[in-house]
């Protein structure tokens, strides 16, 4: 199956495992306690002032997205290391080095990658994040530009790009 680098998630095994645990709690065990709690507030009467129904059912809901999310990612993910960029360009699972409009005294690293994947020890950005669609495929040197909230441009030199290790 070929996937562009804009819709894969790098997750470390234990990542992908943790998110696996949670997804298979959520579709099992969390839907016969949230159907148990939505059926004994509907044994309370009035549904229309019911807050223990309309509590349990915006839970349900709430767990529902998630399920849908976790299913998207894992659907998405490559288990493992993220490969090295061969041509040197940036792409998710790198920690990338970056200078605010080209000032190398205002620089930010980060990760480019899913938040799932996100280590405490460094920022994490989306591929799909203003930044980090405005940084990926160029190379160390090159000049990238993204959108700002506002609607305005910013300018980044890329410093350094290295693959991604735990």
């Amino acid at each position: 199956m070929t996937q562009t680098s804009e819709n894969v998630t790098w997750l470390t095994q234990e990542a992908y495992n943790k998110l696996k645990d949670e997804l298979e709690y959520l579709t099992g065990p969390a839907r016969t306690e949230i159907a148990a709690k939505i059926a004994a507030a509907r044994e309370e009467g009035d549904l229309r002032e019911n807050g223990g129904y309309h509590a349990a059912k915006e839970e349900q809901g709430k767990q529902e997205l998630r399920v849908r999310q976790l299913t998207q990612l894992l659907e998405n993910a490559q288990v493992g290391e993220a490969p090295a960029s061969a041509d040197g360009a940036v792409a998710p699972g790198m920690v990338v080095t970056i200078a605010f409009d080209g000032d190398e005294g205002d620089t930010m690293t980060f990760l480019l990658a899913s938040r799932e994947y996100a280590s405490a020890d460094i920022e994490t950005y989306s591929p799909q994040s203003p930044l980090g669609a405005g940084v990926i495929g160029h190379k160390v040197g090159e000049d990238a530009e993204y959108e700002l909230p506002n609607g305005k441009k910013a300018s980044v030199r890329i410093l350094k790009a290295d693959p991604y290790s735990a």
